[in-house]
């Protein structure tokens, strides 16, 4: 009889070794729609709960989706440039996860609320924040820059699986305002948190489950599969797939294809649903992988090996959607040239504000720390002013 250490559960059926699990390939109970050529796959007992969301989607709806998923690639892409330029500090790639963004961000409505991690830069242009302010935060010219309020959408969490803890305290809230479960699809609200594979191993996003179950909360909490956590593989991170631990917290996980904006719309879209009308929590795990490097300060290339990349890259999740829609006939070859057009005016436009944002004052970092003033803060500012001034009396 093997030990059960040394195990790893790859879905229901299906036991492999711990480090031989193929982390190209979903499983059986994984939600998927469109395959990598983008051909639309049949209904099966996995995408059958979900058939009917894509079914109603109309080729306006999926053109949309398309322009989402190029734009966003497109903002990615110049971010990565602008910090190899020295332009910015910093840049979480979100490379191969633009389905699993848009998908989501596209599910929510209006008066729904989404709580980052720090690479949602598809969530954030879902939720119409305006690329350059992503920019800004990477650049260290503002404290976030955007209005979280405004866009129903949370300032970057750099704390991994913070976000989870006040997603859920969030969704407590929006019951005790009375916005859950009274049928007025316009009132009714939900929330959705994002983490990567990773933040499943924090202490914080474990309670926040907890928190979620025990009070029936209004939130989706959304794991984003990468297959890497830095450089960890999944195997030393969890035994079981995200997607099946949601069961032992008491309420229902599915595992989508990441790379198929369709699946991940439809499985999004029924998990708000449900979260609104006041059914509880539901975990969504995107399958999906990140095909660039943690950060601009990693190197994949350590750690990783090209075959894995190249298996991936045939799964790409705006290739996929283009092949569906050319088998639809659902554009023609001038929409794919005006989308392109359209990427090289956001990126010229979001390079040239990054370049000309203005520094701010120094002494601002110490602003907004607390709510009244406080002496140990003031002599700090004092200190740092004090130090600058010092170069500039040598200087002159």
């Amino acid at each position: 009889m093997s030990d059960p250490n040394d195990v790893v559960r790859h879905h229901e059926n299906t036991v492999l070794p711990v480090g031989e699990h193929d982390i190209t390939d979903g499983g059986p109970d994984m939600v998927q729609f469109v395959d990598g050529d983008g051909n639309r796959l049949s209904t099966n007992a996995a995408n059958e709960p979900y058939a009917g969301v894509v079914e109603a989607m109309t080729p306006e709806d999926a053109r949309a989706l398309y322009r989402d998923l190029a734009l966003v690639r497109r903002i990615d892409a110049e971010g990565h440039a602008l910090q190899r330029q020295g332009e910015l500090g910093l840049w979480p790639s979100l490379l191969g996860q633009e389905a699993a963004q848009v998908g989501a961000g596209r599910a929510m409505r209006p008066q729904d609320y989404a709580f980052p991690g720090y690479r949602e830069h598809g969530v954030a242009w879902c939720r119409d924040v305006p690329p350059e302010n992503l920019l800004g935060m990477f650049r260290g010219v503002n404290n976030g820059g955007w209005d979280s309020g405004e866009h129903n959408f949370h300032l970057y969490t750099i704390v991994i699986g913070n976000q989870m803890l006040h997603a859920t305290g969030y969704a407590m809230g929006l019951q005790r305002d009375g916005v859950v479960g009274t049928g007025d699809p316009d009132r009714d609200a939900a929330v959705m948190a994002f983490t990567g594979d990773g933040g499943t191993a924090q202490g914080d996003y474990n309670e926040a489950l907890v928190f979620a179950d025990v009070a029936n909360a209004p939130v989706v909490f959304f794991v984003q599969n990468n297959q890497w956590a830095i450089s960890e593989p999944n195997h030393k991170q969890f035994r079981i797939p995200p997607y099946q631990r949601a069961r032992g917290f008491g309420f229902p996980g599915v595992r989508v294809d990441g790379n198929d904006v369709l699946a991940v719309y439809a499985v999004a879209k029924t998990a708000l649903d449900a979260a609104r009308a006041g059914q509880g929590p539901t975990l969504i795990e995107a399958f999906t992988y990140r095909m660039g490097a943690h950060t601009t300060s990693d190197d994949p290339t350590k750690y990783r090996i090209a075959t894995e990349i190249d298996i991936w890259r045939e799964k790409d999740p705006i290739k996929r959607m283009r092949g569906f829609m050319e088998t639809k006939g659902y554009a023609d070859p001038q929409f794919f040239e005006d989308i392109d057009a359209e990427a090289d005016e956001l990126a010229a436009r979001i390079r040239k504000a990054a370049q000309e944002m203005p520094d701010p004052e120094l002494p601002t970092m110490f602003d907004h720390i607390y709510a009244d003033p406080h002496p140990l803060v003031e002599r700090e500012r004092a200190d740092f002013v004090a130090y600058h001034e010092s170069f500039e009396a040598e200087a002159n």
